[in-house]
């Protein structure tokens, strides 16, 4: 009964409903999705951002787990890598890896949206862009085996190939466009 139902997180969520209009239209960048990819048996993980605009990908190394304190300490360190002006907002699923939400909030300064409950496609690009991570990181794997180096390198990696999206730019070049911009 949904007058029965208790919120999922202890913090308010904004739900992708309330998410700035400017966000849909790819437009202006800074605006990112998450999500997980999970390991054999849910036991591992790698965070897994990708700017809306550009189609950059940024990963996030879980070595001791995808708890929402891991999570939370992850994100912070990654998205504390953008300068400002790339960290608009990030729009993930109701995972409760996100528990600490409003901590990375304030930590990072980056208002966070979630989507509705099984509906992926309101993160279309992080779930295809998590599609493409799997030639990497096939199913069934331990994730934890990889090293914070590898997996930078496969972010790099992905970073460099070419998108019909993107006019058959990569999304390094995009970014570097908006860099020197």
């Amino acid at each position: 009964r949904t007058d029965r139902r208790r919120p999922r997180f202890q913090a308010p969520m904004l739900m992708i409903s309330d998410r700035p209009a400017e966000v849909e239209d790819r437009a202006i960048p800074g605006h990112w999705e998450g999500d997980l990819i999970m390991g054999a048996a849910n036991q591992s993980a790698i965070a897994t951002l990708v700017e809306r605009q550009t189609r950059y990908v940024l990963l996030a190394h879980l070595p001791h787990g995808h708890a929402a304190d891991h999570v939370r300490d992850a994100l912070v360190a990654t998205i504390g890598t953008l300068p400002a002006h790339l960290r608009r907002s990030l729009t993930w699923d109701q995972g409760t890896e996100m528990g600490a939400h409003d901590k990375i909030t304030l930590a990072a300064d980056l208002p966070i949206y979630f989507c509705d409950p099984a509906s992926p496609w309101q993160r279309g690009s992080n779930e295809n862009t998590n599609g493409l991570l799997r030639q990497y990181f096939p199913k069934g794997t331990d994730l934890s085996r990889h090293s914070a180096s590898h997996i930078a390198a496969v972010a790099v990696e992905l970073n460099g190939r070419p998108r019909k999206t993107l006019g058959w730019e990569t999304p390094a070049e995009r970014l570097a466009t908006l860099l020197q911009n």
